[in-house]
């Protein structure tokens, strides 16, 4: 068999992952448009393991620089009295890879004091046939909405398959976990159960100005790498899953397993240390003809779709993002109150 129709790796249970089609998959410019305008979810299976992961992490651990202390002090959850904690990975089609698998690489590779896995991750979805996500891989979940364990921790990343199924068991089933987490626009998915009402969360930053129209109940907030409240936390976009699973494990097992899974996977970045390390987008960027940049998605616009707003040419990427920026100035208008006010606070 070809590599590339099959490739198999090894989890908790061996699990196949079949990748093909990938001319098909739609680019991560529409992913990250799509989602955010559908807010979607659903489920896969694959859980990587890593022989002797603790051991590694263990002797490597001392080449780490260790930071004294985090921008803050997270609060510590409970570790398992016994097995592993179950995770569920709920996912769709077209689902973000590094959305899921940069935090499955994380939960894959953490252990208890005792070297035991202190997780145990498994892909749910609402069949158990394949699931077609990111560049044309196929993944076989491990369990159904009726027949998934109640998981401790579940993970949504940005997808484009939503169904009532899902939303109703993502509801139900985070009323016992210690967290759920969204990544990237798999926080539109969440944000559909209403349990982000009233919450402070965060998405990927082409994501924001959808999030606040769409979901004025949530508080938005522009700049953060990830956003904890209470048993949520939302990360940014994509990578910032990396930082939130890394988090979760320092909350379970202590900075020092936190630090050992961040070496082992040879990671070196520091954003799951300060939750607000996404500043970088927690302003508008320039809006104009010379960088003509779509103010919904914050991706690049086409000079022959434009408006005029408040003396403003505004550009966008298509006639949708267009007919929702006019639908929606309230927001725009809200962002640049924001980077006002952050400009002045900035200078005085």
């Amino acid at each position: 068999m070809d590599v590339t129709e099959c490739v198999t790796l090894r989890v908790p249970e061996i699990i196949q992952l079949s990748i093909k089609g990938l001319a098909t998959n739609m680019n991560r410019r529409e992913l990250l448009r799509k989602s955010a305008m559908l807010a979607v979810a659903a489920g896969v299976p694959a859980v990587l393991v890593l022989d002797g992961c603790s051991d590694r992490g263990q002797s490597q651990a001392g080449k780490l620089e260790r930071p004294d202390r985090a921008a803050d002090s997270p609060s510590p959850l409970p570790p398992p009295g016994s097995g592993s904690l179950p995770v569920a990975f709920v996912i769709s089609k077209a689902a973000e890879v590094l959305d899921f698998c940069g935090p499955l690489e994380v939960f894959a590779a953490a252990s208890t004091k005792d070297g035991k896995p202190l997780f145990a991750p498994y892909m749910v979805a609402s069949t158990m046939e394949p699931v077609v996500v990111g560049g044309g891989m196929r993944v076989l979940p491990d369990h159904t909405f009726k027949t998934a364990p109640a998981p401790k921790v579940i993970v949504i990343p940005a997808q484009t398959g939503e169904t009532p199924e899902m939303i109703d068991w993502i509801r139900s089933a985070s009323k016992t976990t210690d967290l759920t987490m969204p990544v990237c626009t798999g926080a539109f998915v969440l944000a559909k159960t209403g349990l982000l009402n009233g919450k402070s969360a965060t998405t990927h930053h082409g994501g924001y100005y959808r999030l606040e129209a769409n979901f004025p109940e949530i508080h938005l907030k522009r700049g953060a790498r990830f956003v904890e409240d209470g048993n949520i936390a939302s990360a940014g976009g994509i990578s910032s899953g990396i930082d939130l699973a890394l988090r979760l494990v320092e909350r379970y097992a202590g900075r020092e397993q936190a630090l050992e899974v961040a070496d082992l996977m040879e990671y070196q970045g520091k954003g799951w240390l300060n939750p607000n390390s996404n500043e970088a987008y927690s302003k508008l960027p320039p809006f104009t003809e010379e960088h003509p940049v779509c103010p919904v998605c914050l991706m690049r616009g086409d000079r022959s779709i434009k408006a005029s707003y408040k003396g403003k040419t505004c550009y966008f990427c298509s006639e949708d993002e267009k007919d929702f920026f006019e639908k929606h100035t309230d927001v725009f208008d809200r962002f640049l109150a924001e980077d006002a006010a952050r400009k002045s606070g900035s200078s005085d």
